[in-house]
């Protein structure tokens, strides 16, 4: 009885801890973003004090959403994703592992609450129709990407092929579409997808014992961002979508502090049905996985339910938080900043933001943390934030750009991902498979809710086209860091090459002076 006492004891300090380290992150990557827009409420964007409550409050409820989302994603989602992972490639049954994989992505996919919004913004499509071919575009890239994986094939080769598909299909769909089908792939890669998705990759290379196992976990989010793109440009050339008028967001009018209690209730219960739509497949598909293969213990399964409960109504906070708090301030700052008689401020302005609302995207938690732990630190979770960063920063500065100007996304597009292809072939394949993994999830909800409505916001000030200026921010966000961290790891290979010609050096010059030692000895 003592020992379980002192057992019970210690879990308990260790998940007191835990939380404690969350927190901390948690308000590191928020803290910045509400001190940015304090400023510019109080200096050159005055904003309605209704607003800035209504911001607040979702502050608050985003910072206690991500803190109970990434420590529910190490207890349930990484856990639950390895393990499939690794059973999958114990069967050694290729067919049976890639219609698992298929009907995983579907899955997982069709949970993606970001997909609603997607589909919702997309012209002329009907909304079931686009989440069915998205789901499937993720599934069978989620195929491609574990054949990949089995076989061994170059992740950049896989990238060039599928991309030159891609920028070949633009030639076929409607301008005005453009912006909006490059949304897609950041998009459907948000916190349901990548978590999983990424744990999946580790559990099905932990079983491999050769060199490349490390560098073949990654990738899967980066194939899994192609196949909604292909898909949307798809169906772009069969439905001929036309441009269409979007519909600009409602600002809500707070006078009280009831009527603020009231909005944020109102919505509530929205989430709290459609985050459980969303788990409810992942749940059943573990539920059945389990079934069949008993492959975890009794309280390794209680660990997951707790998990997945954290999980569950940290999305719950995090997502009423920004959808009811962050895009009304954001579209607001949007058009007082644009209106401003030197609107070209947005564009130091949004990179600011950018660079440091993307620490706050609840995915690029686990993301950095696996990459360096799979690393074991030679690729730390400080740098990864970093280089995403800075790719984000550039990203927003160039979308800010396109507001004001109006130039097409693909003068930015093609030279972008022809430069990350490009060094795809002179960095360490690690380098790539994090690279093109962060370009997904970097572009996640905090991008959807604050920043797109803030181009929105600008655009509609300065009188361009929201569905071609505005959007496109998400597909800018998903491009840069596949250049910054690629640059990052070409640094690395540099210096590891440096450091080895120094240690050769060194070597030859002990043994020289050990000779002439020898020799005056003898």
């Amino acid at each position: 009885m003592t020992d379980f006492r002192r057992k019970g004891i210690s879990t308990l300090q260790f998940s007191r801890s835990k939380l404690k380290e969350k927190l901390e992150e948690t308000l590191k990557a928020v803290f910045p973003i509400l001190a940015i827009v304090i400023v510019l409420c109080f200096t050159i964007a005055p904003i309605e004090p209704g607003i800035l409550m209504t911001f607040l409050v979702g502050a608050v409820l985003l910072i206690g959403g991500m803190l109970l989302f990434s420590f529910g994603v190490e207890l349930s989602m990484t856990q639950m994703g390895e393990r499939v992972g690794t059973a999958m490639t114990k069967t050694k049954n290729v067919f049976l592992m890639a219609v698992l994989s298929f009907v995983m992505g579907l899955i997982i996919t069709i949970s993606e609450p970001d997909l609603q919004v997607l589909a919702r913004q997309v012209p002329s499509i009907p909304d079931r129709v686009i989440i069915l071919a998205v789901a499937a575009g993720v599934g069978l890239f989620l195929v491609a990407a574990l054949l990949r994986m089995l076989f061994g094939i170059a992740l950049s080769h896989m990238l060039l092929v599928f991309y030159a598909v891609v920028f070949g299909l633009t030639l076929f769909v409607p301008g005005d579409f453009l912006a909006v089908a490059f949304d897609s792939g950041g998009v459907t890669t948000g916190p349901m997808t990548v978590p999983f998705i990424m744990a999946l990759g580790i559990g099905i290379s932990a079983i491999r014992s050769d060199r490349h196992a490390a560098d073949d976990s990654f990738g899967l989010v980066s194939l899994c961002s192609v196949g909604p793109i292909l898909a949307v440009l798809l169906l772009g050339m069969v439905y001929h979508p036309e441009q269409a008028e979007s519909v600009s967001e409602q600002i809500p009018v707070i006078d009280d502090t009831v009527e603020l209690w009231h909005l944020f209730m109102a919505e509530f219960p929205t989430y709290i049905k459609e985050m459980a739509v969303s788990l409810l497949p992942i749940v059943l598909f573990f539920g059945l996985f389990q079934l069949f293969s008993r492959e975890i213990k009794k309280k390794a399964l209680i660990k997951i339910a707790i998990g997945l409960g954290y999980t569950y109504v940290g999305l719950v906070l995090f997502l009423t938080g920004v959808n009811v708090g962050f895009m009304p301030a954001g579209n607001y700052l949007g058009q007082t900043i644009a209106g401003l008689s030197c609107s070209w401020i947005i564009i130091p302005i949004g990179m600011v933001i950018g660079y440091f609302i993307v620490l706050a995207e609840p995915a690029v938690f686990v993301l950095t943390r696996q990459v360096e732990e799979m690393t074991s630190g030679a690729v730390s979770a400080r740098a990864m934030g970093l280089s995403l960063s800075v790719g984000v920063s550039f990203s927003v500065g160039i979308a800010m750009l396109r507001v004001l100007t109006g130039v097409s996304i693909m003068w930015f597009l093609i030279p972008g991902y022809g430069a990350a292809l490009l060094l795809s072939f002179f960095v360490p394949k690690l380098f790539t498979a994090i690279a093109f993994d962060s370009g997904g999830v970097a572009s996640g909800p905090m991008t959807a809710t604050f920043l797109l409505p803030f181009a929105m916001g600008a655009c509609q000030v300065t009188g361009g086209n929201i569905i071609t200026d505005a959007f496109g921010v998400v597909a800018m966000v998903a491009m840069t860091p596949l250049i910054t961290i690629q640059i990052m790891g070409l640094v690395f290979r540099l210096k590891e090459a440096r450091l080895h010609r120094e240690a050769v050096q060194n070597q030859d010059v002990s043994l020289d002076v050990y000779g002439e030692t020898e020799i005056i000895e003898l």
